[in-house]
């Protein structure tokens, strides 16, 4: 018998796909990377897996400087800046001035990850929702995505981008609803980004929800390092794990991984603009 993995190692690199794939939403810095070199090699690892490009996601301030410094060390890598719900209760004049710098910076893709968290008692609900309206104008100042967070708060999100007026590109980051949410989420143009939760074999709603969602709304992440699909839930994670979503979405939806990856990626360089730096 083959030695078991250890829950505190990471999976196994799978075999590369054919096609490659891009994870949409990853934290290079939480994942343990810090120099450019910790930087090459994670993303070297992805790459050998079949996914080629990443965009790392910040949730604070030092995470928002650290990304786009990242995302310079390495074509392969794209920012994206935002204070995360959980910290707005920090959210001040100095949080909306850095952002503000920084969300200029041409390997920020995306203001986020912003949204709404109802979960964790970090931050009361009123200046969550102050900020993720700011986050909102930011975005379409700048002409970049929106990468929302909810978190137990659908409804809330729906009507906060209803009465400020959606950016013209909005991400659901880990999509968490089930298939009527995400219904609603598509006829409004809303893409959906799905991570290793959509795996877990208990999370019946949430894969009944990315069976049936539009490919050209469709997109794929890690999350990582949480949030390790199954086979390896929780094992650490990195971007090279979203081959293993990949796959079990494929076959969840009854197509060719190939296709899927060619499907998320083609999404993921509309949503995002991959090709400019």
């Amino acid at each position: 018998m083959g030695k078991k993995t250890s829950r505190s190692e990471l999976p196994p690199v799978p075999e590369a796909l054919a096609a490659a794939a891009v994870d949409s939403h990853t934290h290079l810095d939480a994942c343990g990377a810090k120099t450019a070199e910790d930087v090459r090699a994670m993303v070297d690892r992805a790459q050998g897996a079949g996914v080629g490009r990443v965009v790392t996601v910040a949730d604070d301030l030092d995470s928002a400087r650290w990304a786009v410094e990242a995302a310079t060390w390495d074509e392969r890598v794209f920012a994206a800046v935002a204070l995360h719900p959980t910290r707005a209760k920090d959210f001040g004049d100095e949080e909306r001035a850095t952002l503000e710098e920084l969300s200029a910076h041409p390997r920020v893709v995306a203001i986020g990850e912003t949204g709404l968290d109802y979960y964790w008692d970090y931050s009361p609900p009123e200046p969550q929702q102050e900020a993720f309206r700011w986050h909102i104008d930011l975005a379409k100042r700048t002409g970049k995505p929106l990468m929302i967070h909810d978190r137990e708060a659908h409804d809330d999100i729906l009507r906060i981008l209803d009465e400020e007026g959606a950016p013209e590109t909005v991400v659901f980051h880990c999509f968490s609803g089930d298939a009527e949410f995400a219904k609603s989420c598509v006829a409004k143009g809303y893409v959906l980004s799905f991570a290793g939760t959509a795996t877990f074999r208990n999370a019946k709603s949430l894969r009944e929800a990315a069976e049936t969602v539009p490919l050209e709304q469709m997109l794929v992440e890690t999350d990582a390092p949480f949030l390790t699909p199954h086979p390896f839930r929780g094992h650490p994670n990195q971007p090279y794990c979203v081959n293993y979503t990949l796959r079990d979405l494929a076959e969840l939806r009854g197509m060719k991984v190939d296709e899927l990856a060619v499907a998320t990626t083609a999404t993921a360089e509309r949503v995002f603009g991959l090709d400019q730096g």
